[in-house]
């Protein structure tokens, strides 16, 4: 029986804070925007990223070219950006290989998630997304969970597993969805918290805990 192994995107399976930092980087050049419109760009930019802030960078600093393609060249930058380590391919792949049904549950604009679920390759290794930008709901959301499942062919009554680098979103959002969870160490714990069923410090070792898994 195929079972259910749930991953966050950003700061889990791939680097995010590298390729924003990049990906700025090229589009502040091929503009030539000066300092404070960078500066500008990584402050709003450096949690999440959707169409409106370009809306309101154009507004701020008066630029010329549309929102529209300033987003875009934003998420074609992005996608080239972006990098899922091949030791990360290599253990979904092993985890697809011994009848795990892999999902992505992920915070983020739709566009921009799916570009970089296509540039890793990670796309063609995972059964079901569900993107937040898609529904304008986000983790912790059980919805978002529950739709990532269906996306996957299962059901979140049948269990599984989800792991993450955000503690209320990832680990949190797992535990109310029923699911057991293994949290990427990094950021601070919120008091209060359950505690996650196990603690990682490399993704790789989260995939080496559901291979080694041997409860129904």
């Amino acid at each position: 029986m195929h079972r259910l192994a749930l991953f966050d995107l950003d700061g889990t399976l791939v680097d995010r804070q590298t390729a924003v930092r990049d990906a700025l980087t090229a589009l502040c050049r091929v503009h030539d925007f000066g300092t404070a419109t960078e500066q500008w760009l990584r402050a709003e930019l450096v949690d999440r990223a959707n169409p409106d802030d370009f809306v309101r960078l154009r507004d701020v600093f008066g630029l010329a070219v549309p929102a529209g393609q300033l987003w875009q060249e934003y998420v074609d930058l992005m996608a080239a950006a972006v990098t899922c380590r091949p030791e990360v391919l290599e253990g979904l792949a092993r985890l697809r290989a011994s009848a795990w049904t892999i999902g992505i549950v992920t915070n983020g604009a739709g566009d921009v998630q799916r570009a970089k679920l296509a540039a890793t390759g990670l796309a063609r290794l995972v059964d079901g997304v569900a993107v937040s930008g898609d529904l304008e709901i986000r983790k912790p959301d059980q919805r978002l969970y529950e739709l990532a499942a269906s996306r996957c062919g299962r059901s979140l009554t049948d269990g599984g597993w989800m792991t993450g680098d955000n503690p209320a979103g990832d680990i949190g959002g797992g535990h109310q969805a029923g699911l057991r969870t293994i949290w990427l160490r990094g950021r601070s714990w919120p008091d209060g918290l359950k505690a996650a069923h196990h603690t990682v410090d490399d993704v790789t070792d989260a995939i080496n805990i559901l291979l080694n898994d041997t409860s129904e």
